[in-house]
């Protein structure tokens, strides 16, 4: 029998880890408070204490725990990186998430019995690439980039022998993970390095009039009305003119929901469905996992007839950036 797909869930702190354990996750995510992974915001993220709370509050209730480390080194000044790929070791995490390629072959060498996940920052999406990885660091999951259809991901499960694991619900990244310049050329800082899309500090919001604007790094990225609700601000999400007309010119505020497609995604050879969103509360990330884990359990009991529930649908829409969702390129026809 094959085994049942992982419910992956998000963990900015410890309550939100605790609110994961209770609603069904299988396994759990989260980072150190420094700045080697993403969502590096202030007032998140766990202290080497709180971490070792964590994963012991996750393994006495058969929950994994994953620690991510998905920033790059700083030239120079590598040795916090490693610090923490120790770190996570000595915690006894069940897998450790990165794509530099130096930390790569650090914890490789140093500490074998830990497992590495290929973080979707090293934006591997075809077999080579990833077999590359597994032969030379032996990861045994790639996380894949939110640019591969159903059908591609199925074609890349027969062709390597690395486990998948997919973005089921959350943000979307338009870019190539992680290396995306138009935040680089507005923050002048990398995301990879810096570890957000949107640095606090070169955000701004002015009213004027009735108006917001948000600016990112001195630049004008959107202006809503009174009656809108902004999105988040990244270069990404703004409102643009082209074509003659201001509107959401790369991508409309939405969240990824794979339910509609949820079958597809499991018999494409997927294990393990991650929800996005570290830095949203305990509340999200307990209605999420507990969804999901409805969702994924009724398609165990009788594939053949799975259908995504209304009230699903519409308790997730209620928590997704604009209130909608998409299948991202899940289905053939996003852009």
């Amino acid at each position: 029998m094959k085994k049942k797909v992982e419910v992956l869930a998000p963990a900015g702190n410890l309550p939100s880890l605790r609110a994961a354990v209770d609603h069904g996750a299988d396994a759990v995510y989260f980072g150190f408070r420094n700045a080697t992974n993403a969502r590096n915001f202030e007032g998140l993220n766990f202290s080497v204490d709180e971490a070792a709370e964590g994963i012991a509050h996750a393994h006495r209730h058969g929950v994994k725990a994953n620690v991510v480390l998905n920033t790059f080194p700083r030239a120079g000044d590598p040795d916090l990186w490693y610090r923490s790929v120790d770190q996570a070791a000595a915690l006894g995490a069940d897998a450790i998430i990165m794509a530099n390629l130096a930390l790569l072959e650090y914890c490789h060498t140093r500490h074998p019995s830990l497992p590495i996940h290929l973080s979707v920052q090293a934006s591997a999406s075809n077999a080579p690439a990833i077999d590359f990885y597994q032969k030379h660091f032996g990861i045994e999951r790639v996380i894949l980039p939110r640019v591969l259809t159903v059908a591609e991901i199925r074609s890349l499960g027969s062709r390597t022998r690395v486990d998948l694991e997919v973005f089921a619900f959350g943000g979307l990244c338009v870019m190539a993970e992680g290396r995306c310049y138009l935040s680089s050329f507005a923050t002048g800082v990398s995301p990879n390095i810096e570890g957000v899309c949107s640095p606090a500090r070169a955000v701004r919001f002015e009213n004027t009039g009735s108006n917001l604007k948000t600016r990112l790094g001195g630049l004008l990225i959107a202006e809503y009305g009174s009656d809108e609700e902004a999105a988040y601000p990244t270069v990404c999400k703004g409102r643009f003119e082209a074509n003659g007309r201001v509107y959401h010119a790369m991508e409309e505020p939405g969240s990824l929901n794979i339910l509609e497609m949820l079958p597809e995604v499991i018999e494409a050879g997927v294990i393990s469905l991650k929800i996005e969103g570290r830095q949203r509360t305990k509340s999200y990330v307990a209605t999420v996992t507990r969804i999901l884990r409805q969702a994924v359990d009724s398609y165990y009991d009788d594939p053949g007839s799975f259908r995504p529930r209304g009230k699903w649908i519409k308790e997730l829409n209620a928590i997704s950036e604009g209130t909608t969702h998409t299948l991202g390129t899940y289905e053939q026809r996003w852009q």
